[in-house]
């Protein structure tokens, strides 16, 4: 992951591993605080975390934690640092295989082909695996997705 000189749709991608958003939020922000610059915010949506934080501690100083319903996709994660700038992160859901999250993360991070928003790069994977599955079970080839 790496800043972008303008404001893209997604930065990169981030895997949390539960729904505990107050232990992962902690987890990522030690990891990035040192790399990217001191981040002083992080903003989510709230439709996928029970509970939201209102501040998390990382590395000695308190990032404070907002949640925006309309304004921001239910899959993507906004950071803020005083160095790097604004980040955008696709959330890719915890329940994810690593197959299917590997393919999110490198989509999340290509430059490649049209933009697509957060919950369009996890809804086209969700008919991927879907599509897979039926294919494994029934030895029938799926429904091909093309885009979304």
């Amino acid at each position: 992951m790496s800043p972008s000189s303008g404001h893209v749709e997604l930065d990169g991608a981030w895997w949390p591993r539960s729904r505990d958003l107050t232990r992962e939020l902690s987890a990522l922000a030690d990891v990035l605080d040192p790399l990217w610059g001191r981040i002083t915010r992080i903003a989510v949506n709230p439709r996928y975390w029970p509970i939201i934080p209102v501040k998390i501690f990382v590395n000695g100083h308190v990032v404070k934690v907002g949640w925006f319903t309309s304004e921001q996709d239910p899959h993507k994660i906004l950071l803020l640092s005083y160095t790097a700038g604004r980040w955008d992160l696709l959330v890719i859901p915890p329940e994810t295989s690593a197959p299917s999250a590997a393919r999110l993360m490198a989509a999340a991070s290509a430059n490649t082909g049209p933009p697509m928003t957060a919950t369009a790069l996890v809804t086209a994977e969700q008919a991927r695996e879907t599509s897979s599955s039926y294919e494994a079970t029934t030895g029938r080839p799926g429904r091909e997705v093309v885009g979304v």
